[in-house]
């Protein structure tokens, strides 16, 4: 964010009045808030957003047995969504053995 607000603060004033209104039309409460945004900072992978959210959920109120109930939630939840994106994806895995079928971005030769 830094370079963007050196070189575009209008896209940095924007995005300030954008989180405010956000913020401001919140229908949970706090401390689910800061558990749902802790589950999105897991799932994104992001070091810091999973710290700042541990904290200020812990803050809010919540527990650590409910932000570990939260981390459980998104490991079932992506577990879960791997599983059936890859049974899409290798729903028909015998063809793939036996055609050798390829990904279809030429780097093996277009199988």
């Amino acid at each position: 964010m830094r370079m963007l607000e050196e070189f575009c603060p209008e896209v940095t004033g924007a995005l300030d009045a954008y989180y405010a209104d956000f913020e401001a039309s919140m229908p949970f409460d706090r401390k689910t808030y800061q558990l749902m945004c802790f589950a999105l900072a897991v799932k994104s992978r992001s070091e810091p957003c999973v710290r700042k959210h541990f904290r200020e959920a812990l803050e809010e109120g919540a527990t650590v047995r409910e932000l570990s109930y939260t981390l459980a939630l998104v490991m079932r939840e992506s577990s879960g969504a791997d599983d059936c994106w890859v049974h899409h994806v290798l729903g028909d895995w015998r063809r793939t053995v036996e055609d050798g079928a390829g990904c279809g971005c030429g780097c093996d030769g277009g199988r």
